[in-house]
């Protein structure tokens, strides 16, 4: 596996630079690009073990498309490359490449269980709109 540019720590906190440091600590506290819920880190640690791949890191990313213009994707994934960040969520890593974080920063995953059905939700401070279901927006 590739080392990842930028990691967050379970805190959400990164250094300046991006990366927390051995104590888990950031130096200069700053805000994680994207957080990730603890109902969202668990839903991922029950995917990754069903799968029966400790190496699996869920991997969220923005593409074109859907009814507003851009959709997100979620994915298992065993690979990082050097533009993405990689935030530690207790056991489980979650990763975006840079380009989907520039239409991610300040975002939550979250993972919602309600009666209509479950998924990983994201609530995104950079969109105008969404549609009904929830996975596209516009900008």
């Amino acid at each position: 596996m590739a080392e990842a540019a930028t990691q967050a720590n379970a805190d959400g906190l990164a250094n300046a630079d991006g990366r927390a440091n051995a104590e888990g600590q950031a130096d200069a506290e700053v805000q994680a690009p994207l957080l990730v819920t603890d109902r969202a880190a668990r839903q991922v640690a029950k995917i990754i073990a069903a799968e029966g791949d400790p190496s699996a890191m869920l991997r969220v990313s923005v593409s074109g498309g859907g009814c507003s213009g851009f959709q997100y994707g979620f994915a298992l994934d065993t690979e990082t490359t050097p533009d993405d960040l990689v935030i530690d969520k207790g056991d489980v890593r979650v990763v975006v490449d840079s380009m989907s974080l520039e239409f991610l920063r300040g975002a939550q995953v979250d993972y919602v269980d309600e009666l209509i059905g479950s998924a990983f939700r994201i609530t995104n401070p950079n969109a105008q709109s969404s549609c009904g279901c929830g996975t596209s927006f516009a900008i």
